[in-house]
C-alpha cells in the first residue's frame, strides 16, 4: 500500500505516542568535525570563535605580560612616592585582548593621551598610555603643593604648564618601563606626542589586536586608572620570547646581570674610610699626662716593617710609608691574607 504524503492528526498522535514508548529509535545528529586527524567526537571540546575579536595572544604569554608590568608598577610606585612625597600605589587590575576601536570606545574625552614611541631593533611602532583625569588631576594638584583635599576635577584639556608636568612624570615612567622590559628584550620606550583627545589619534587600525593593561592609582583618598595599550603587531617579532619558560629562564640570567651592574653602579662613588696604623702601645694615665713636646714614643714595632691600611675598620693591606709630591703617601705592598698573623 503505498504511504500517503501528507498524515492527518490520528497518525501523528500515533507516531507520538510509539516514540514516548520507545517504540521507535531517535535519530541521534553527529557533528562533523573536519580535521587531518581523527579523533573521538566524545572528547572533543568545541569552543565559540569570535571573529571580530581573536585571540592571538596565548594564555601564557597574557600572563608573562602582566608579571612584567607587575614589575614596572612597583618601580613607578616608588617613583611617583618619592616624587610627589607622598604614598602612591600602582597595581595590575587588568590584563585583556581587544581590538583598538573597543579600547578607544572605552577612554573618556578629554583625557591625558600619550604616545610611546618604541625604540629597538627589530620593533618598530607606537603604544598608547592613557591616564584618567581622576587621577591625573590630583597628581598635578600635589605637585603645585596642594593637599588634595578638595580637588575639583574639570572637563577641560591640560593646560601648556600641566602638560610640562605630566610629562616630566612620564619621562621617569619610560624608564621604568624600558628597564621592566629588559627581562624580555633591550627596548628604549620614549615619551611622543600628549594629546587630550584620544578619537583624532590613531595608531592601528580599528579592527587591530591589542593588549591593553589596566593599572590602578591610588593617591591618599583619590584613585584613578591607567591603561597601557600595546599593539600585537609591534610586540608580534617577540612573543616567542614571551612564553612562560623561555621568558622565565631568559628573567634569572638576565635579572642576575641587571641587578649586579645596578649595586655596582651604585656603590662606585661611595665614600669609605682609609686608615693607616703605623704602630700600637700602651701607657699608664700618668706617663700620657706628663707627655711634652719632642718626647719619644717607643714601640715593638721595627722601622722597617709595613704600615696595615684598614678599609671602614677592617685591615685589608700591607703598606710601606713614604712621600709623594710633598704628601705623605703609602704604597701598597700586598693583601692582608687570612694567614698572616696580625
Amino acid at each position: 500500500m503505498a504511504m500517503r504524503d501528507v498524515l492527518d492528526q490520528s497518525d501523528i498522535d500515533a507516531l507520538m505516542t510509539a516514540v514516548s514508548a520507545g517504540e521507535v529509535e531517535q535519530p541521534v545528529r553527529r557533528g562533523q568535525i573536519f580535521s587531518r586527524h581523527r579523533s573521538d567526537l566524545d572528547t572533543v571540546e568545541i569552543k565559540e570563535y569570535d571573529f571580530k575579536r581573536p585571540e592571538r595572544i596565548s594564555k601564557d604569554q597574557m600572563r608573562s605580560l602582566q608579571t612584567l608590568h607587575e614589575a614596572f608598577a612597583r618601580n613607578f610606585a616608588a617613583f611617583l612616592s618619592g616624587f610627589l612625597r607622598t604614598i602612591v600605589e600602582v597595581r595590575v587590575a587588568t590584563t585583556d585582548q581587544l581590538t583598538y576601536a573597543e579600547f578607544m570606545a572605552s577612554l573618556p574625552n578629554p583625557t591625558s593621551f600619550n604616545l610611546i614611541n618604541v625604540v629597538a631593533d627589530d620593533l618598530e611602532g607606537q603604544l598608547c598610555l592613557e591616564i584618567s583625569p581622576l587621577i591625573i588631576y590630583p597628581v598635578i594638584d600635589r605637585l603645585l603643593g596642594g593637599s588634595n583635599d578638595a580637588v575639583f576635577i574639570p572637563q577641560r584639556p591640560l593646560t601648556l604648564i600641566e602638560t610640562k608636568l605630566v610629562q616630566r612624570m612620564l619621562s621617569r615612567a619610560m624608564t621604568n618601563l624600558s628597564e621592566a622590559w629588559e627581562s624580555v628584550r633591550k627596548i628604549e620606550f620614549q615619551l611622543g606626542q600628549m594629546e587630550s583627545n584620544p578619537h583624532i589619534i590613531q595608531i592601528v587600525p580599528p579592527n587591530e589586536v591589542v593588549v591593553v593593561i589596566g593599572f590602578e592609582l591610588k593617591l591618599g583618598a583619590r584613585a584613578g586608572t591607567m591603561s597601557l595599550c600595546i599593539p600585537f603587531t609591534v610586540i608580534e617579532p617577540i612573543m616567542d620570547d614571551l612564553s612562560a619558560q623561555t621568558w622565565s629562564q631568559a628573567g634569572r640570567n638576565r635579572g642576575d646581570q641587571h641587578w649586579g651592574e645596578l649595586v655596582a653602579e651604585r656603590i662606585a662613588d661611595a665614600r669609605l674610610e682609609v686608615i693607616a696604623i703605623l704602630a700600637e702601645t700602651s701607657m699608664t694615665v700618668s706617663e700620657l699626662r706628663n707627655l711634652e713636646v719632642g718626647d719619644v714614643i717607643m714601640t715593638d714595632k721595627s722601622a722597617k716593617s709595613p704600615v696595615m691600611l684598614y678599609i671602614e675598620s677592617v685591615p685589608k693591606f700591607f703598606a710601606d710609608i713614604g712621600r709623594h709630591r710633598n704628601h705623605r703617601a703609602l704604597r701598597i705592598r700586598r693583601r692582608i691574607t687570612a694567614g698572616d698573623r696580625l
